[in-house]
């Protein structure tokens, strides 16, 4: 019989999933501006559309407004909610700073 080893959960893995699921919401706020900037002030006929900078209002609040806001986001989460963790094996053993 084989003895089954216990898997010790490494608290990065926690931070790690947090991470992960911080970067899957920003990506679902991205897609939903783009697509309510889009269709929203895209539905229209294309000689009712404004344009700003020579762009159609749609297309640049959803592509070139959505770029400069969700950089400041991805800057501003990355800023404040990621954490630098060592990747190493022996990380519980090496802090940074030692």
């Amino acid at each position: 019989m084989v003895k089954e080893e216990q898997f010790d959960m490494d608290p990065r893995y926690r931070q790690a999933a947090k991470e992960a699921w911080i970067g899957v919401g920003v990506f679902l706020l991205n897609i939903a501006w783009w697509a309510g900037f889009a269709y929203g002030l895209g539905m229209g006929p294309p000689e009712k559309y404004t344009y700003i900078f020579g762009f159609p209002a749609w297309f640049f609040w959803s592509v070139i407004g959505g770029f400069v806001v969700f950089s400041g986001v991805i800057w501003l989460v990355v800023r404040y909610l990621y954490r630098d963790m060592p990747l190493d094996a022996d990380a519980d053993q090496t802090q940074p700073g030692d």
